[in-house]
């Protein structure tokens, strides 16, 4: 399926390339005979494919720029061809008329050069050293960003601003009047001249960013102003953004004065809404000024390669909180042993890091539940709809190859199967972002996968909501846009964003929550009750699948434990080719659940037993897993989050005063010398001795 889907594409990429390559054979053929209207047609068609694709298909000329034949060269070359041309057609003199029309485009790529030079300094000098959000930076004198066309597309500046220029030689050409062409490159001229000085004028004083050091300076006392105690940090790629919105809400309501430090500057817009201030920094030493500042402990949803770097700071206690447990290795990394402390949900993930033998002690495992389930709705009995709905939500492929990470390889396609052969089922189907990532197969059988579940879709029919249900998800979605996204204009750069999501307005958080509830009670409304769905976006969220849900199918993973919380029916699949009884004793999230084979022939029975809860054998077992994978429901998950974030916090501001002493009693009178540099790093040693966890 996605092999047909994509062939049609490739064969009118390929097809434009050989347009392109063929309308120069044309031009060169057609100015060397000369033959005038072949001539004209070829150049003209040239920079309008040329344009199309530029504005259409950017990836596909970034493959041309990788082997040297960028819109530089391509226009440059186009533009020489028609000189070719001009030489070799009757009725223009090379010396009176041709001359000054060659000067004249010389003229005009230097001007392009010049462009490019001044399009350089203004994005390095808009570049901050740090990039926030939710924080008022209108000391920093931010900006709106140039036009787009003139900072940071090159190819569409050029072949714009060249449009007239080489429309008048082409004039020209037919004419055989220089007049045009000196017209058109007199317009290109003006255009790009005009262009570039007022590109320059954001390398004025007015317009100008300020310093690094100033800007530092400037966070410096923001930090002392702020106070921030607690922080999330934040590392990753483009798809892993959903590891940390999903701590949002916590950190919202976290004992003390929450911070967001992020690493990479695309991730700025990757986080949710939340008010919560957000300081990006891309380069590690400016994330040093997090030392001086009052920050006391920082949470880890996920183990990164630039984590290492945070952990250097000694005076800040750090805690790995996760972004999901799961029986996977995954959920017992080693690398867990350079955090202070490990915060789990429950007794379950205790005893895994410790059967682990990783390195971590039982001392630094804190349990505190999951602070963010409690949306989740709790089972109230059979389905009381005509169907059946069943949520399946398989994880990745992981990064291990390990055939048992995701059903969708060898068992996705059969249980789906099953599931579209039972009437009275309605099936949603959520796969994990990014599956596929690592193995193009798992991609190919999720396409076969939601291909399957569209077709069994568009062959059910039945009443549907009318057009009130549509209006209103529109009218709620725009509402919540409104909430949780700041619009930006196309030519928005990162120093504009910076100016237009400054403090927040109000308790933006609370109404996010109450317009996010709204949508997707608007949403599950536009669809009736019967329809099958592919869930790929961000909405709605796996939590709110739970809710609509009566039996989870799932994989090893985060997910079974969080559907738990809601104690309904839920089964696993096993691809790892383990016997039942040995899946069930290696994974212990799996112990009240259905497993399903390859071949997935159990979920006739499965739906059975969701239909008819007097025969469900698994219904007091996932009660018990339920508390020793989460915890005690009292009291409260999040009360227990913020009682470990105060005992951490604490254990941060003794150590402090520890030193603090030690540096006074030690070197006296010796303060900011490189004296005082080894005490310290002495001091540091020896308080890792006691035991208290330094990490460096």
């Amino acid at each position: 399926m996605p092999s047909a889907g994509l062939a049609p594409r490739r064969v009118v990429q390929l097809s434009a390339l050989f347009a392109m390559f063929a309308l120069y054979t044309a031009q060169l053929v057609s100015a060397l005979i000369p033959y005038v209207p072949v001539f004209v047609a070829a150049s003209a068609a040239g920079l309008a494919l040329d344009t199309y694709l530029q504005y259409k298909q950017p990836g596909l000329l970034s493959l041309l720029g990788k082997i040297r034949f960028d819109v530089t060269v391509r226009q440059l070359l186009r533009d020489m061809l028609i000189l070719v041309g001009l030489l070799r057609i009757d009725g223009i003199e090379p010396l009176a008329e041709q001359s000054p029309l060659t000067i004249a485009l010389l003229a005009f790529y230097a001007l392009h050069f010049v462009c490019q030079a001044v399009a350089v300094l203004v994005r390095r000098t808009r570049a901050l050293p740090i990039v926030t959000r939710n924080i008022d930076a209108s000391e920093l004198r931010l900006s709106a960003a140039p036009p787009r066309i003139l900072a940071r597309r090159q190819g569409h500046r050029l072949l714009g601003f060249a449009a007239p220029g080489t429309v008048g030689l082409l004039i020209t050409a037919a004419t055989t009047d220089a007049l045009w062409g000196g017209i058109g490159l007199a317009v290109s001229i003006v255009l790009l001249g005009g262009g570039t000085v007022y590109l320059a004028t954001w390398l004025l004083p007015k317009k100008r960013a300020l310093s690094e050091q100033k800007v530092m300076a400037w966070l410096d006392r923001w930090l002392a102003d702020y106070k921030p105690t607690v922080a999330m940090y934040f590392s990753g790629g483009t798809s892993s953004a959903y590891q940390a919105n999903m701590w949002l809400s916590t950190l919202s309501e976290v004992d003390g004065k929450p911070l967001i430090v992020l690493r990479e500057r695309f991730m700025v817009q990757k986080i949710d809404a939340t008010d919560v201030p957000v300081i990006c920094f891309p380069k590690v030493a400016t994330m040093f000024s997090l030392e001086n500042s009052t920050l006391k402990m920082v949470l880890h949803p996920a183990n990164a390669a630039k984590t290492s770097q945070v952990l250097r700071i000694p005076t800040i206690k750090h805690a790995f909180i996760n972004h999901g447990e799961s029986d996977k290795l995954s959920s017992c990394n080693p690398y867990a042993k350079a955090y202070d402390e490990v915060w789990v949900a429950g007794p379950a993930a205790r005893e895994r890091y410790q059967l682990a033998d990783i390195g971590v002690e039982d001392k630094d495992v804190v349990e505190v539940g999951r602070p963010q389930l409690s949306p989740i709705e709790r089972a109230t009995g059979a389905p009381r709809g005509t169907y059946t709905t069943v949520l399946y939500a398989p994880t990745w492929e992981g990064w291990d190859g390990n055939p048992g990470n995701t059903s969708v390889l060898l068992a996705g396609e059969n249980i789906v199967k099953h599931l579209l052969a039972d009437d009275s089922v309605r099936l949603l189907y959520k796969p994990h972002p990014m599956t596929g990532s690592v193995d193009p197969r798992a991609g190919v059988a999720n396409e076969r996968i939601k291909a399957m579940v569209r077709e069994a879709a568009a062959k059910r029919s039945g009443a549907r909501p009318g057009p009130e249900a549509a209006a209103e998800l529109v009218r709620r979605t725009t509402e919540l846009d409104r909430l949780t996204s700041t619009a930006f204009r196309a030519s928005a750069d990162e120093m504009e964003r910076m100016m237009l999501q400054g403090a927040p307005d109000g308790d933006r958080q609370a109404a996010v929550a109450e317009a996010t509830t709204a949508w997707e009670a608007a949403h599950w409304a536009s669809f009736p009750e019967w329809e099958h769905l592919v869930i790929t976006d961000a909405r709605p969220a796996i939590f709110t699948c739970f809710n609509q849900a009566d039996v989870l199918i799932s994989d090893v993973s985060s997910v079974v434990s969080d559907w738990l919380t809601s104690e309904k029916p839920y089964a696993v699949a096993n691809t790892s080719g383990m016997s039942e009884s040995d899946f069930r004793a290696g994974f212990p999230t799996v112990s009240a659940a259905t497993i399903l084979t390859p071949a997935a022939t159990e979920v006739p029975a499965l739906l059975a037993a969701v239909r008819a809860p007097e025969t469900d054998s698994h219904a007091e077992a996932r009660a018990e897993l339920k508390e020793h994978l989460l915890g005690p429901s009292d009291p409260p998950s999040l009360d227990r989050f913020n009682g470990a974030v105060r005992a951490l916090c604490d254990r941060a501001d003794e150590r402090r005063v520890r030193m603090e002493s030690r540096l006074a009693a030690e070197i006296p009178g010796q303060r900011g010398t490189d004296t005082d540099a080894d005490e310290f790093a002495e001091a540091l040693d020896s308080d890792a001795e006691s035991g208290d966890t330094v990490t460096a």
